[in-house]
């Protein structure tokens, strides 16, 4: 195993390491999916879904019901495949122990929403050998590289 990359999640990340990410995984357990389609969670996961990832919506509240066809599951240790991500769309206090839950299923990744940082969730994270994102959504990344900004736009 490489040793464990520590990085600073207040700078920016290096050009090509979430694109790398995004091009690497794909399945992800989205932790905090929500059945609703005007909430945030479940616009980023038809997104990906539609994307290709293969997504696995997690949320006790929710388990064994289906989100647009995927089964809920009641936490990522009950997901019966391997995990290559590990999304989240909890509360930041929420991190720590998703961090500890994704370590003991074998995740690559700890990816925090927009909001959700925990610098610690992430040193635990990276000292097992993940990467971890913080403070920013894959749906956005994904699609970054195809955004041009319009600088001849009058105010």
């Amino acid at each position: 195993m490489n040793a464990p990359v520590f990085l600073n999640h207040d700078e920016d990340y290096p050009a090509d390491y979430m694109p790398t990410i995004l091009k690497e995984v794909k399945t992800i357990a989205m932790v905090g999916a929500s059945a609703n389609p005007t909430a945030f969670s479940y616009g980023v996961l038809r997104v990906l879904h539609e994307t290709g990832y293969n997504m696995i919506p997690v949320n006790p509240r929710l388990a064994g019901s289906e989100i647009r066809g995927m089964k809920v599951y009641e936490s990522l240790a009950a997901i019966p495949e391997p995990i290559d991500m590990v999304q989240v769309f909890r509360d930041k206090s929420a991190l720590y122990g998703i961090a500890e839950e994704a370590i003991s299923v074998g995740a690559k990744v700890l990816w925090g929403q927009i909001g959700v940082v925990d610098p610690e969730a992430a040193k635990l994270a990276e000292a097992a050998g993940l990467k971890v994102v913080m403070n920013k959504c894959p749906k956005i990344e994904l699609f970054r590289p195809f955004w041009k900004p319009k600088l001849d736009l009058g105010i």
